[in-house]
C-alpha cells in the first residue's frame, strides 16, 4: 500500500495480522492495526485477507450508500499503475470482482492468512540452477 494518508504510525503487515478498515485524516480509507487506529499497516500486492463478515463498500457512483459483497476473502492487489493521480490499491475477490481499498466501508476487521512469496536474489536463484554436465 501506498501510504500517502495521515497516520502516526506506519508499519508492514505480518502473517496473522488482524487488521481495520479505517479512513485516515487524508479522507482515504485503509488498514490499521486494531490495537491503534492510528497505526496505518502496509500491506504487500499478494498478501491474502479473510473478512470476519462479508465485505461492504461504498459504490463509486452513490455517496453514501453501502453495497455488502458476498464475499469473505480477498487478495491485496495494486491496479491502475499506469495511472497516476488515482487510488491503485485494490481487492480482487474469487468471484474476479476488484473493489479499491478506498472505496470499503470504515471498520471492517481482516485477518491476513498469507503474505506474498518473497522474489529470490540473483544469488538464491543460482543456488538452485541444474548444474551442467560433464560428459
Amino acid at each position: 500500500m501506498r501510504l500517502q494518508l495521515a497516520p502516526r504510525e506506519v508499519r508492514t503487515c505480518q502473517g496473522r495480522d488482524k487488521l481495520t478498515t479505517r479512513q485516515f485524516d487524508s479522507f482515504t480509507t485503509g488498514f490499521a492495526a486494531p490495537e491503534d487506529a492510528n497505526t496505518a499497516v502496509c500491506v504487500l500486492p499478494g498478501t491474502e485477507l479473510a473478512f470476519a463478515t462479508n465485505v461492504s463498500s461504498h459504490p463509486r457512483w452513490a455517496f453514501g450508500w453501502k453495497i455488502t459483497i458476498k464475499q469473505t476473502t480477498a487478495i491485496f492487489r495494486q491496479v491502475n499503475k499506469d495511472e497516476p493521480h488515482t487510488h491503485h490499491d485494490a481487492l480482487e475477490f474469487p468471484d474476479g470482482h476488484f473493489v479499491l481499498l478506498t472505496h470499503l466501508v470504515e471498520g471492517q476487521e481482516a485477518t491476513v492468512l498469507q503474505l506474498p512469496a518473497k522474489a529470490a536474489s540473483a544469488t538464491e536463484m543460482r543456488t538452485h540452477e541444474p548444474l551442467a554436465l560433464i560428459g
